[in-house]
């Protein structure tokens, strides 16, 4: 099946990025959500970031105005039941994934791929709500969705070899680089990412040194573009708590416990860049 029409599920941050790469590869766009005010952020979004793309001259404006015209909106998932492949960008709530899942399995056509934009929550698990776990895949982007060229494919235990090519052909459109993996926690990028950035606040928890210090040896040491505790605070606190819960749970490993300063900072409600206040103050 050749994919030329996809579903987007979630016009957020994520949602909104993944639906702009896809319309401008020339795939046909239906992006849903709950509610007309959520869409229509995510619709001036995606035209503020044509435009800052145009004056960069990446594309013309002919160009941003032929992505724009093949993205509609939708609300609910009704009008997805036509697409070939469903992708899923909600927030990380497992039982919201799996409903959502469960819905989109009695609405889409039996052919259509469904996939998720999951950074941690098992594939398997969610394609055990539906009827077509063979076609359940995840399509992990990384944020910004339009600048980062990867794209983490999961396959589930049940995932077809077709169906992982027909993602990973679809993903090369968008002008990705995809890399496969198997479904396990935290798959590989947040298995390597998140225990490194726990181990960055365990080390400031300890004294060993300032925050500044910690993510500029990072910096300057190890060629990382920003460093551990800014990119927590980007991430979301909150986030990289329930990623290392997720990989403690299902790794059974005492290395992947959280941080009591990171436990603590999202007890206060200090969680980064979408609170005012992190490791840095916003």
């Amino acid at each position: 099946m050749a994919i030329e029409s996809i579903g987007v599920v979630g016009s957020g941050q994520m949602g909104n990025g993944i639906a702009q790469v896809a319309a401008c590869s020339g795939l046909k766009v239906t992006m849903a959500d709950i509610q007309q005010d959520f869409l229509d952020i995510g619709m001036s979004t995606i035209r503020g970031s044509l435009d800052k793309l145009v004056s960069k001259e990446r594309m013309t404006s002919k160009e941003a105005e032929q992505a724009l015209a093949i993205i509609r909106t939708a609300i609910g998932l009704e009008e997805l039941s036509e697409c070939d492949l469903v992708i899923e960008a909600i927030p990380e709530i497992p039982n919201l994934k799996f409903s959502t899942f469960s819905e989109l399995d009695s609405t889409c056509k039996s052919d259509a791929i469904l996939a998720s934009n999951t950074s941690s929550i098992s594939i398997n698990e969610i394609a055990s709500h539906t009827s077509r776990a063979d076609r359940v895949i995840g399509m992990h982007f990384m944020n910004p969705v339009p600048i980062m060229r990867l794209v983490e494919i999961i396959n589930g235990s049940e995932t077809s070899p077709e169906v992982t090519g027909e993602v990973v052909s679809v993903a090369e459109r968008m002008g990705k680089t995809p890399l496969s993996c198997m479904d396990s926690p935290g798959f590989v990028s947040n298995r390597i990412l998140c225990p490194m950035i726990n181990e960055a606040i365990l080390a400031l928890q300890e004294g060993v040194a300032e925050p500044e210090a910690i993510d500029g040896i990072m910096k300057l040491g190890m060629n990382h573009p920003i460093g551990p505790l800014a990119l927590a605070d980007l991430i979301g606190l909150d986030t990289v708590l329930h990623i290392m819960n997720v990989l403690f749970e299902g790794l059974g490993n005492d290395k992947y416990l959280p941080a009591p300063l990171l436990v603590e900072m999202v007890d206060q409600g200090r969680l980064g860049r979408k609170s005012g206040s992190g490791f840095y103050e916003y």
